[in-house]
């Protein structure tokens, strides 16, 4: 079951990515041209999409794949392209209807199914896989540990996902943020240390099957996120052949970056970019 703050950040997700921002990732989602910083995200997206993916198997027909938080389904379709049967949720129809309009064809046995509601719906029912990518970045680390113990309940193989690392400069720009009117703002990604995260998937029951085989950082300008690969060890009750993670390098072990020169320079670079962001709808996190 979701927490109560789970819940009201779900409710404030699916006015800003269904109201306030749509314009901003229907660009930022295409082929359109956009600004400098938003390449970088897109960038980052595109590589971020690509890593999850390479963790995934190269054949996955017959295998059922949830794609929780699918945004305009770029990572659905190459699921599908792979075999898999995928259901790809999103808090906001209006992310689903860009999904469904730019759905290409699909040879093969792959297919997707666009739904809008809750990643956590028990009635989605089980899957061989699980990826969540940049869809857990705005809540905290208690209720990403629960969300995914709800999704590890119902899944035979691995659940990917990703969080918000945090870093120094990060950590300022995330408190920047803050001096901004609340209207410019999308509701904020919460950063993640290793350690805490790893200390509360270790409290819930739900994960005691499954290990953290690997992590993997992208930092692509204005996105910086980090992708973490839970795989069962023990056999669901519903198990299914899946194959072995490989082992990477990399990630949250890297800690903190950095610091910029001073506190007070990086503030002020931070505060720019934020405010730049502000002012046309988005943040760095991306969907």
């Amino acid at each position: 079951m979701a927490s109560a703050s789970y819940d009201a950040r779900r409710g404030e997700l699916t006015t800003y990515f269904d109201r306030t921002a749509v314009e901003a990732w229907s660009r930022l989602t295409s082929d359109a041209p956009v600004s400098r910083i938003r390449a970088t995200v897109r960038a980052g997206r595109d590589a971020m999409r690509a890593t999850l993916l390479s963790w995934l198997p190269a054949d996955m027909t017959g295998l059922r794949l949830l794609d929780a938080g699918c945004g305009t389904g770029a990572l659905s379709v190459e699921a599908a392209r792979r075999g898999a049967e995928v259901v790809a949720i999103d808090v906001s129809p209006t992310l689903i209807g860009l999904a469904q309009e730019r759905l290409p064809a699909i040879p093969g046995a792959g297919r997707i199914d666009f739904r809008v509601g809750d990643m956590l719906d028990p009635g989605l029912g089980r899957f061989d896989h699980v990826v969540a990518m940049d869809s857990l970045i705005h809540y905290r680390a208690a209720d990403i540990a629960r969300a995914l113990a709800v999704l590890a309940a119902r899944t035979d193989g691995s659940v990917l996902f990703t969080v918000a690392p945090r870093t120094a400069l990060l950590t300022v720009m995330h408190a920047a943020g803050k001096f901004f009117p609340r209207g410019d703002r999308s509701p904020a990604i919460v950063p993640v240390t290793e350690r805490g995260l790893r200390r509360r998937i270790s409290s819930e029951e739900a994960l005691d099957g499954f290990a953290w085989a690997q992590s993997h950082r992208i930092n692509s300008g204005f996105y910086l996120s980090n992708a973490v690969a839970l795989t069962r060890t023990q056999r669901a009750s519903q198990p299914h052949p899946h194959p072995e993670v490989p082992e990477r390098s990399g990630g949250l072990e890297g800690g903190l970056q950095p610091a910029a020169r001073s506190l007070e320079g990086s503030f002020e670079v931070a505060a720019q970019h934020l405010r730049m962001r502000g002012m046309d709808g988005m943040e760095g996190s991306v969907r």
